[in-house]
């Protein structure tokens, strides 16, 4: 007669080492709302161009570095060859660039709280995606997780009088570029010097007109400001490639829990160090979210944990 024992889980120290990498990924993608306020003397458009130009330089250098520049070459080939997918990769490039834009209008514009809430309703927006696209299916712990965080986002709406338009519209860029890339399989540094490489034409011509315009503060402000522009292109690529490296080794019933890293700080930030507004409605409405992803998270684990049972 079969009977089931539970396989024991034990952390190796690579996968250790992996949790490690990929938390201070997303520690890093939480404090970044304090980087974006140092410019926040800055037009948004001008900081979005810039991080576009110097993403794909620094990275580019990383590529020519890594001695990985002829393999750059045979993905763009290999990308054009199949239509579909450059087309596809080219808007993703465009989705996550919007992203971005929002986000940095976001945290300059006093809404790192509404932005945290956008980070935070991602997963589950991930997942109706994955219903519709991919015809993925969800155990009634996650269709109740989704019910749940729907309920929260509702409530905001109520309280607002109005759509939290820029949560959503986070949420649901990063989401159908996560969609995009999921049927791409390319490397995660070498992709982003591709997108960037995309969307660099409009980068460099707006930033042409800003300079043109006399409205570019990049030449004619403070040394710090022109350092803080030039890092943006690191402070975009260093967590993608922690995160890309750790993903490698890490269990993924972790990543549940420590993706949440990056909302939370966010909401901390927002509340505790630039005094943003956070009423009893919004923290009855942030707990039906977090309910919601506790759920879904442990649905998930429970999930892969039956995986991995052993039959005898």
């Amino acid at each position: 007669m079969p009977k089931y024992v539970k396989k024991v889980f034990v952390l190796s120290a690579e996968e250790k080492q992996g949790i490690i990498v990929v938390v201070l990924a997303y520690a890093w993608w939480g404090f970044m709302p304090i980087y974006w306020k140092l410019l926040d003397h800055v037009a948004s458009g001008e900081i979005l161009s810039g991080r576009v130009i110097w993403s794909f330089v620094f990275t580019l250098i990383v590529v020519l570095l890594g001695r990985r520049f002829s393999v750059l070459i045979e993905d763009l080939k290999n990308l054009w060859k199949d239509k579909k997918s450059f087309w596809s990769l080219v808007l993703a490039s465009y989705l996550v660039t919007g992203n971005w834009f929002l986000y940095i209008f976001a945290v300059n514009e006093g809404y790192i709280v509404q932005a945290s809430l956008g980070y935070y309703i991602n997963p589950l927006l991930s997942v109706l995606l994955g219903i519709v696209f991919l015809k993925e299916k969800l155990s009634w712990a996650q269709k109740l997780s989704v019910l749940i965080a729907a309920t929260g986002v509702l409530l905001l709406t109520i309280s607002y009088g109005e759509i939290p338009w820029i949560a959503m519209l986070l949420a649901s860029t990063f989401a159908f570029y996560g969609l995009i890339k999921k049927r791409i399989t390319i490397d995660p540094l070498r992709g982003l010097t591709i997108e960037t490489l995309f969307v660099l034409p409009v980068a460099l011509a707006y930033f042409s007109y800003m300079v043109v315009a006399d409205q570019a503060v990049f030449f004619s402000s403070d040394f710090t400001t022109t350092i803080l522009l030039v890092f943006t292109g690191v402070a975009t690529a260093v967590p993608l490639v922690l995160f890309a490296k750790g993903t490698k080794t890490m269990p993924l019933y972790m990543s549940g829990f420590i993706q949440y890293i990056a909302p939370t700080l966010m909401l901390l930030i927002g509340i505790f160090v630039y005094g943003e507004k956070f009423s009893k409605i919004e923290f009855i409405s942030f707990s039906f979210i977090w309910v919601a992803l506790l759920l879904f998270t442990f649905s998930k684990i429970l999930e892969l944990r039956r995986k991995k049972m052993l039959i005898v």
